[in-house]
């Protein structure tokens, strides 16, 4: 199976995004959940990415119409939409991502406010990803209404809050392919409905185990853990 590999961000630093978004990954996360940045900050990230080479994606703060719009104002090409709890969240996210008449997405894009060009509304509906995160126990047990929802077009598993829920380990719930067991049941989902499914995974072993249960959307490291590992690799490479 072929790896769309991201990298998972957690730093506001504008240097280090554009170079993260330039160092050969197929797309850039930028965490507004459990990161720095905030609706102030967003304007400069969208910025600074502007020119990016690959698409980058904001997890928002959570189930928020404002925060969704801004992400995708900024210039974000899709937005992963954490603390869903059913379909109704689902359908609420799918909403705030998209223009009328297929959404409710105010307008209200940042580019022209730096020069740059406003987005044509029906290519900017046709592109958009919406990506809800299937992390809690209410999510899961929805996540055939949640992938059926219209304007949902990816599942992306949260093992982290999952495996919490399930009193497990985050490597023990991607590696738990039996029937019934909650990764297989999102992929499930998402294959009944044509859609996509990602993950984050964090570490090449992880990654080994979310290819392994079909998925291939997957954020492979971090940008600390990057920097950790480069930091390594000097030090390994000059020691004495």
């Amino acid at each position: 199976m072929d790896v769309s590999r991201g990298i998972w961000t957690s730093t506001a630093d504008l240097d280090l995004l554009r170079r993260l978004v330039r160092a050969g990954f197929d797309w850039l996360a930028v965490d507004a959940q459990h990161g720095p940045v905030d609706r102030g900050r967003l304007h400069a990230v969208g910025r600074a990415l502007a020119d990016a080479p690959v698409p980058w994606l904001v997890r928002v703060p959570g189930v928020d119409p404002a925060w969704i719009g801004a992400a995708l104002d900024a210039g974000a090409s899709g937005v992963v939409v954490p603390s869903v709890t059913g379909r109704t969240d689902a359908e609420r996210a799918a909403l705030a991502a998209r223009y009328p008449p297929l959404g409710e997405r105010s307008w209200g894009p940042f580019p022209p406010l730096w020069g740059g060009d406003a987005p044509d509304v029906e290519a900017a509906n046709e592109a958009v990803r919406c990506w809800v995160m299937v992390e809690t126990p209410g999510a899961l047990d929805d996540v055939d209404g949640i992938a059926a929802t219209p304007g949902v077009d990816g599942l992306f598993v949260g093992p982290l809050d999952l495996a919490l829920s399930h009193g497990t380990t985050p490597e023990a719930l991607l590696a738990d392919r039996s029937e019934g067991a909650p990764v297989p049941r999102v992929v499930a989902a998402a294959e009944r409905q044509g859609i996509a499914v990602g993950a984050f995974a964090g570490t090449p072993e992880n990654t080994a185990l979310l290819r392994a249960q079909g998925i291939g959307f997957v954020a492979v490291t971090s940008d600390a853990a990057v920097v950790a590992a480069g930091a390594r690799a000097v030090l390994d490479a000059t020691a004495r």
